[in-house]
């Protein structure tokens, strides 16, 4: 391991996290992610170590059976797992922004009902806003849930479910009417339970199949169709009707500092292999690291994977201080993404013609950075939400 991506006043049980998490990736996810990516194959025994190595309950809290970590610590850990295949930390992504919103939104009843199963793994998380005709606009969702006697039924098609197939409970953003003017008030959130795999997987909800993407290979991402799905008022999330997009726009602001955590894995990645290659590629008689325009990319590689790096630790640690941090988690996504975008360019572009061959590396990085663009949000949301909230803070007076 190299200096970069070190992140100073770290814990010791911090420290021996990392350590741990590093090896497992060394030892037990570089070695297959290429073949298992290519073959767009579930990494099940991937998934399995990750369960005993406790990390599906890791920023749960010790009473319900999980590490009690903090948000630094997740980030931290997402960053060394996406160096070593990125797909598997979209497995622990869902996952983890369904167990958060549980621990800050849910009742008591419901966090006792589904945490300490998160912690082992036994319930797979996964959460749903987008539907095929929307994108970043959550106020078009029309998804509906609409009252009955004993509870509700919701009815509609979601869209970019991760973990789709392979979770047994989604977190699904859907409109109810409340009564309020505000498009946004009259949202819910329900937790919804399933059986795993594909086809009709609880009354009144179909998991079609895999979506067949580019790149972020290997997880499955999944439509989700509601016709007529009966569910309890106790699966509103909270307990309270009409609270769903502000909870769930809390998830989103920890899942960017996810999206940016994974993009720093990429890029520094794809700087070590960058690095690596240019120390034994020769042309005209030297290794091309000795020239001096491949000195000076690795330089404004490294340089960029250490920006973005610092960038995603402020927005975590403003989050664990119980700060709000929407603009320095969209800082750090929206920069984090763009750079890793850059370096792995960069990189590819020191390959030279190997890069474009599927026996490197490079080639399955260059798919899956593009993915950091848009995950949790693209760059242009990210502006409008960093914009908007400097305007409120540098607002002139009188």
């Amino acid at each position: 391991m190299g200096r970069l991506c070190e992140t100073e006043d770290l814990t010791d049980d911090q420290s021996e996290i990392l350590k741990a998490v590093r090896t497992f990736v060394e030892d037990k996810i570089l070695p297959v992610a290429t073949e298992l990516e290519h073959a767009d194959e579930y990494p099940q025994e991937i998934v399995d170590g990750l369960k005993e190595l406790g990390i599906f309950g890791l920023m749960i809290p010790e009473e319900y059976d999980g590490l009690g970590e903090s948000l630094l610590t997740y980030a931290l850990c997402v960053e060394e797992i996406a160096r070593g295949w990125m797909s598997v930390s979209g497995v622990i992504n869902t996952h983890f922004i369904v167990a958060y919103l549980l621990m800050q939104h849910g009742t008591e009843e419901q966090k006792r009902k589904y945490l300490p199963r998160m912690a082992t793994g036994e319930v797979r998380g996964s959460f749903s806003m987008s539907e095929p005709s929307l994108g970043s606009d959550v106020s078009a969702i029309r998804t509906k849930a609409t009252r009955t006697e004993d509870g509700y039924e919701i009815t509609g098609q979601k869209m970019w479910l991760t973990n789709g197939g392979t979770s047994n409970l989604v977190a699904v953003l859907v409109k109810t009417d409340e009564g309020a003017e505000s498009v946004y008030k009259n949202m819910t959130t329900f937790l919804v339970e399933k059986e795993t795999g594909f086809g009709e997987t609880a009354q009144g909800l179909t998991i079609p199949g895999k979506i067949d993407k580019m790149g972020y290979k290997g997880v499955d991402t999944t439509e989700a169709i509601f016709e007529g799905h009966r569910i309890s008022a106790d699966q509103v999330l909270g307990g309270e009707p009409g609270k769903g997009f502000y909870q769930m726009m809390d998830g989103v602001e920890v899942g960017r500092v996810n999206v940016a955590a994974r993009a720093c894995g990429i890029a520094n990645r794809a700087f070590e292999l960058g690095i690596s290659y240019a120390q034994q590629r020769e042309t005209f008689g030297k290794k091309i690291a000795e020239h001096q325009a491949i000195l000076f990319r690795l330089a404004e590689m490294a340089t960029k994977v250490e920006t973005a790096h610092a960038m995603m630790v402020r927005a975590a640690r403003l989050k664990d201080k119980g700060q709000r941090n929407d603009v320095e988690a969209g800082m750090a996504k929206m920069l984090a993404a763009e750079y890793c975008n850059e370096v792995v360019q960069d990189s590819f572009r020191i390959h030279g013609g190997y890069g474009y061959s599927k026996e490197y590396e490079i080639e399955r990085l260059y798919r899956e950075a593009a993915f950091m663009l848009i995950g949790e949000g693209t760059a242009d949301v990210q502006k409008m939400i960093i914009g908007r909230s400097l305007l409120k803070e540098y607002k002139l007076k009188g």
